[in-house]
Formats: C-alpha cells, structure tokens, sequence
C-alpha cells in the first residue's frame, strides 16, 4: 500500500509540475461559476431553487468536460512512461506493475478529485453569498453531483488506462482516447435517438432501455442526476427515470463497475507486457 502512495503522490507532483492541477482547476472553476451565474438568472420568475438549476447546468457541463479531462490525463500513463524509458527505472525498483497502475491510478483521480471540488464548490460557494435560499434537498442533490462527477471522471480515468496498456505509441493511444470520448458523449446518444425515432413511437420495453442505459457511463450519470429531485423538472429526464426504474444504487454501482472493470483488464495486459 504505501508503493501505491508513493506512485499516486509522484503524479501528484507532476500534474502540479505540468500545470495540470492548475489548468483543470481553474476551467472547471472558471465555467462552473459562469453556469452559476447565467444560469440561474431567470429562475427568481419562475419560483425554481437557484441551485438545482446550477446542479442541471454543471451536471451538463460534466457530462461533456470531465471525461474529456479525464482521458487526456490517463491516455499516456503507461506507454507514455514506456516510450520515454523511465517505466523500466520505476520497475527496477521493488515494485509491482498492479501497484505501479493502482498508484498513478489514484494519483490522477486525486486531481480530478481536487479541481472538481474547488471549481463546483466555489460555484456554490458564490450562488450563496449573493444571498440565494437553498434547501436541504438542494444541498444534498448539490453533494450527490459533486461525488458521482468524481465517480464518472474515475469511469474515464480506467478507460484511459486501459487504452495505453494497449496502445503502443502516445499518438495512437491519444486518437483512441478522443475516438472513445465522442462515441460516449456523442455518438451514442444520437444513435440511440436515431433508434427511437426510427421506432417511430413504440414504447422501448424497460429491461432493454435498462440495457441501453447502462452500457453508457455518461447515460448513468445524466439519469443519476438528472432524472430525480428538482432537477429532473428542470431536465426533463424525470420521466425516462421513472420509467426506467433503475434506482440510485444501481447507478451508482454500475458506475462502480465501470471503473473498475477497465482497470482490472488493465492491470492484466500490463503485466503480460514486454518492457
């Protein structure tokens, strides 16, 4: 366990080194407080909580940025250390591959961690000193988001590793990674828009759409957030939640599956790997 630190506090170091820490807190600060603001605007006319319309803006900010972040951390963790030779001194050392991918692992989902807690927070943070009356729902819903975009950024962190265990050139596994962010944030979606469209109003039966849900990690995190609470009047999810029935802990644990799937298989190819 404390190889597995020692590698997590390295990329640390160098994150804040690469100027990583800085620059994915400040643009997660930077748009959320911009969210904040725009955002919750007209909502005093409509008798909305300010922050559940925040918890709708940033969630949609989320879906798009955090995996994005993500995958550009993660996507050369491996063949990156590979090409430039260092992985053979860093394993020339009493350490095993499974804590060498455990370690940088964490190292990354601990900057994640970090830039989203200051820059969602700090939105918070200024929606309250304008004086703004928030819930206790609103406050839990609020923290609710906050975890699962950790959860979600730790999702796309795994796939990331997972691609440059594979991969054997940066170049090659940085097209994989932008290739895997469109077709999740992206693609899927409109293909399975295309696929209700073509359906031409047939109801989907639920254990399929169950499916179809799940088997995106940017589709569990938008029914996650925004298909309960305030929010879901706000995101008009609500009604695909309720129809769905896929409960919070089951989100959250295919969430969970998620991450640690792509992580296990990238532990395994890595130590079949020739150095």
């Amino acid at each position: 366990m404390s190889n597995i630190l020692t590698i997590a506090g390295k990329e640390i170091q160098e994150g804040m080194r690469n100027r990583w820490v800085l620059a994915t807190t400040l643009l997660l600060t930077a748009l959320a407080l911009t969210l904040s603001f725009l955002g919750s605007v007209p909502t005093g006319s409509v008798g909305v909580d300010k922050l559940d319309v925040v918890i709708v803006s940033l969630s949609s900010l989320t879906i798009f940025l955090v995996p994005l972040i993500a995958l550009l951390l993660s996507h050369d963790a491996i063949v990156g250390e590979m090409e430039r030779g260092t992985m053979l001194l860093l394993l020339s050392y009493p350490i095993g591959r499974r804590e060498v991918v455990c370690g940088k692992f964490l190292g990354h989902l601990a900057i994640l961690a970090f830039a989203t807690l200051f820059g969602y927070g700090a939105a918070a943070a200024a929606l309250v000193a304008t004086g703004s009356a928030v819930g206790p729902d609103s406050w839990q819903a609020f923290g609710s988001m906050i975890a699962s975009s950790i959860l979600l950024g730790a999702v796309f962190a795994a796939i990331g590793y997972l691609i440059s265990s594979v991969a054997r050139e940066r170049a090659t596994a940085g097209g994989i990674a932008i290739g895997i962010w469109l077709f999740f944030v992206l693609i899927y979606d409109m293909a399975l828009l295309g696929g209700l469209v073509a359906a031409q109003g047939l109801a989907i039966p639920t254990g399929l759409l169950n499916l179809l849900l799940l088997a995106n990690p940017t589709d569990v995190y938008r029914v996650l957030n925004l298909g309960s609470g305030g929010a879901s009047a706000l995101s008009a999810l609500g009604g695909v939640a309720d129809h769905t029935g896929l409960s919070s802990p089951v989100l959250l644990a295919a969430l969970g599956l998620w991450t640690l799937a792509p992580l296990g298989f990238a532990t395994l190819i890595f130590s079949r790997r020739e150095l």
